[in-house]
């Protein structure tokens, strides 16, 4: 492989990097309070309002049912709006971003419900406000499946942000692309895909290591 070919490799990888950290703090940031609407509004939860579950549930699936291809030509004229283009790396996060945040609401909202009730009662009893329950008893409780959920979301988002390859949004897709399937360098198609999976393999590995740091079942 000429030196020229690695150095895109070593630009691809930070531009795969830039996109995957930016989309995932964005999506933890918004995914996560609305995961905690949707188990705190549904049916016998501390805050009960099934008007607003619903709504949210259902925008939450409609999202979630369009294919991660359509979805990034469906809101070119957003992604545009948000990032002022609709090609490159920047503005790849927008599609990024809105694929993730259901998928991580719904990940919160199933880790929350695994605390058992009886414990958001004791600590009701006790006289704790509803952000109190939310922020000392749900949140702390359900951690590690939350950091789990988390590191899904985050090996998802590697595979999506090479599916943006496609419609030029940089990163190891786009050299993929270019010169392992267009110029037909197979070389750099294996050492794409070697590093992907090498990525992964250590988001992985880090996303289990913290959450059984965090499982008091463990502890």
């Amino acid at each position: 492989m000429s030196p020229e070919l690695i150095g895109l490799l070593w630009q691809s990888c930070l531009e795969t990097f830039y996109m995957v950290a930016v989309s995932s703090i964005v999506s933890f940031a918004l995914g996560v309070p609305l995961g905690v609407l949707l188990t705190v509004t549904g049916k016998g939860h501390i805050k009960e309002n099934l008007t607003l579950n619903l709504g949210a549930g259902a925008a939450i699936n409609a999202v979630r049912s369009t294919p991660f291809i359509i979805l990034m030509v469906a809101i070119v004229p957003f992604t545009r709006w948000v990032a002022g283009t609709s090609i490159g790396t920047s503005a790849a996060i927008v599609p990024l971003t809105v694929s993730a945040t259901p998928f991580v609401a719904r990940i919160v909202e199933s880790a929350l419900k695994e605390v058992p009730h009886g414990v958001v009662e004791a600590a009701l009893s006790m006289g704790a406000t509803p952000l109190e329950v939310i922020c000392k008893v749900l949140l702390p409780e359900a951690l590690s499946g939350i950091i789990l959920g988390l590191t899904l979301t985050i090996v998802s988002l590697i595979g999506y942000s090479a599916m943006a390859g496609v419609i030029g949004g940089g990163g190891l897709g786009d050299l993929a692309i270019r010169y392992g399937y267009q110029r037909f360098e197979v070389n750099v198609m294996i050492a794409t895909v070697a590093i992907l999976i090498l990525i992964v393999q250590l988001v992985q590995s880090f996303g289990d290591f913290l959450s059984r740091k965090t499982d008091k079942s463990r502890l």
